[in-house]
């Protein structure tokens, strides 16, 4: 079960998504320095929800059912909102800004709001945690591994980005129309 839950955790963790592609798009346009603070509230956001689906999961599966439908169009929405500010970007320009999507806050919100974030933690906690392990300290343990996975995956992705910063500068525009593309594809197959 463990080797299972963990191979599950790392393909999930590291394969593309909103997470992951934002921390991409940061940490070029950033710096992974001014990344990381993303990352961190990716994974305080994520370990919250894997909490969250650990406590209620039960709940949660009754009335699933009942809010999929809200969830994948509010989630498909916020992915398409998200493409878009990527295509607009203009890169190292737009540092003066700030990078107001660029921060802990931001990064915490997006998992209430990331369906791949939400079905990742109902299926990891539903399928691979609960079976087997009921304890709050088991629940909350498996929480913190599982958001440790996904900070790992997302500073990945920002090492990624700020390491080829220059080759993705260089092709800044064919680079976002795919990164916004990504999110577009993973807002599509949510809806369908």
């Amino acid at each position: 079960m463990f080797t299972s839950l963990l191979i599950y955790a790392f393909v999930s963790s590291f394969t593309p998504g909103p997470n992951n592609i934002m921390a991409l798009v940061f940490a070029n346009t950033y710096g992974f320095k001014r990344t990381i603070r993303f990352c961190f509230g990716v994974s305080v956001g994520f370990f919250i929800l894997l909490l969250l689906s650990s406590f209620f999961n039960v709940l949660l599966h009754n009335f699933i059912p009942k809010i999929e439908t809200f969830m994948a169009i509010i989630g498909a929405a916020y992915l398409l909102y998200l493409a878009f500010i990527i295509v607009k970007s203009t890169g190292i320009k737009e540092d003066a800004s700030g990078g107001k999507y660029n921060g802990f806050i931001a990064g915490t919100l997006l998992q209430f709001v990331n369906p791949k974030g939400i079905l990742y933690a109902v299926t990891a906690i539903g399928t691979f945690v609960l079976p087997y392990y009921s304890t709050y300290t088991a629940l909350f343990l498996f929480s913190i591994l599982l958001a440790f996975i996904g900070l790992l995956s997302s500073m990945s992705w920002s090492l990624f980005g700020s390491l080829f910063k220059k080759v993705i500068t260089r092709y800044e525009l064919q680079f976002n129309v795919i990164m916004a593309l990504l999110l577009v594809y993973s807002a599509i197959t949510i809806l369908v």
